[in-house]
């Protein structure tokens, strides 16, 4: 980081921004935790907590359900939450389903396509169903809820996974790519910024790739809506996922974005109350994207903060953020590169990488790691971030992660390195000594 970078975002200097946070109050001299897991759920400001509490206190009605004065009003909030954060991912209102999570809403593409491979849905789900032999690609280096609904959905119509295989460092290119994905392609998964190593796809390059095949192309957009600019539209990607409380948002939520088209062919996962135009003893008609997802009691508090989330790193500007992250992860290269005995995954220094950090430290398992920097007062990740297949290709068990985000400073940064400097020499394992 520069000292411009280390010091502010996008024009507001990063300590008024931490003021934001209630996380980051001290008293009494007491300095505050080093919280470097943000690419695990990250802290969120008070205009976020303010405005699903001013929703829960002031305009706690059921959406879409009667004709009351209050209930319109809290429709209102809903669906204004819903174009709030489609213009943030470059998406129409219609193109935002509001799911639990990330992985709900992945599954819900899988379930849907499974319905739909097992003719539910008429002739408008054909374009969708996958027969036996066709392909799901996928990278090694998924996060599992990029992978199992995609082994499920394979086993159930009896397609084949074939994965797109990482180096030493757990990365991929489109030249591997291109030699995984074929004519039997239907579909392609990937992250586009890897939750373990950082790396950020080439999300261009590997939309035109899938779909000259007439493949659907599925991103996971957990670690690149919170912390970089994304539009889905632009970017052509046929369905994405993300969840809130990884975008400073509440805890609950999660955003299934989808091609309008495609939405209202894909069948629901979930079906009942709020989802239908017409119901009979026998059959049912399902109402168009977004709401035939939306099955039951709402989200409506944690969409209302979710939107306010989006305002304000909105506010910030995501591409001040994404640099600022970029820096941080910059910063800790240098610093780890000057410890022995620590491996650091993913992209070399000088590669542009996402603001997180992943190593593995020569004889001291990842947990233990991750017990002495809490002791140092540094937060960190630990174990296999749910990517085993990622680590077991990477010749490890487990890694340590460090990662930012808008209140994240250098001297986090810094007190990470050299806390992760000390490891080795407290567990008694430096120049190959055991413990």
């Amino acid at each position: 980081m520069t000292h411009t970078d280390a010091d502010s975002i996008g024009g507001r200097a990063i300590a008024d921004i931490r003021l934001d946070f209630p996380a980051f109050d001290v008293t009494g001299g007491v300095r505050a935790p080093a919280r470097l897991d943000s690419a695990a759920t990250s802290q969120r400001p008070r205009s976020v907590l303010d405005a699903e509490r001013d929703y829960l206190e002031h305009h706690l009605a059921p959406v879409h359900r009667g004709a009351s004065a209050e209930v319109g009003v809290s429709t209102t909030l809903f669906e204004d939450a819903r174009a709030e954060v489609a213009r943030f991912v470059g998406a129409g209102e219609r193109e935002v389903v509001w799911a639990q999570n990330a992985t709900d809403a992945i599954n819900m593409v899988a379930l849907g396509i499974a319905d739909a491979s097992a003719g539910i849905g008429g002739a408008d789900v054909a374009g969708l169903a996958l027969r036996p032999g066709d392909e799901i690609v996928l990278t090694e280096a998924e996060h599992h809820a990029n992978l199992l609904p995609w082994q499920r959905l394979a086993a159930r119509t009896g397609a084949v996974l074939r994965p797109i295989p990482v180096d030493e460092r757990g990365l991929w290119t489109i030249d591997d790519a291109v030699r995984a994905i074929s004519d039997r392609t239907r579909i392609v998964a990937f992250a586009e910024v890897s939750n373990v190593t950082g790396f950020i796809a080439p999300v261009g390059d590997m939309v035109e790739l899938a779909h000259a095949r007439g493949a659907l192309v599925v991103l996971d957009a957990c670690q690149s809506v919170p912390h970089r600019p994304v539009d889905f539209a632009a970017q052509g990607v046929d369905f994405a996922a993300f969840s809130g409380h990884k975008m400073l948002g509440p805890n609950g939520i999660g955003v299934l974005y989808g091609r309008a088209e495609l939405l209202d062919a894909l069948p629901p996962a979930r079906t009942g109350g709020s989802t239908i135009t017409k119901v009979t003893m026998e059959t049912a008609e399902f109402l168009p994207a977004p709401h035939r997802f939306e099955a039951g009691t709402q989200p409506v508090s944690q969409a209302v903060g979710l939107a306010a989330a989006a305002r304000y790193l909105h506010g910030i500007g995501m591409d001040a953020i994404a640099r600022h992250e970029e820096a941080f992860a910059e910063r800790v290269l240098d610093g780890v590169a000057a410890i022995p005995g620590v491996r650091v995954v993913g992209p070399p220094a000088g590669i542009p990488r996402a603001g997180l950090v992943a190593v593995a430290v020569e004889g001291v398992h990842a947990h233990d790691v991750g017990q002495y920097l809490d002791e140092a007062g540094v937060v960190v990740r630990v174990g296999h971030h749910c990517a085993q297949p990622l680590h077991r290709a990477l010749g490890l068990t487990a890694t340590t992660r460090a990662s930012a985000h808008v209140y994240t400073t250098a001297d986090e940064a810094d007190r990470f390195v050299d806390a992760l400097a000390g490891v080795r020499r407290f567990f008694g394992v430096e120049q190959g000594v055991s413990a």
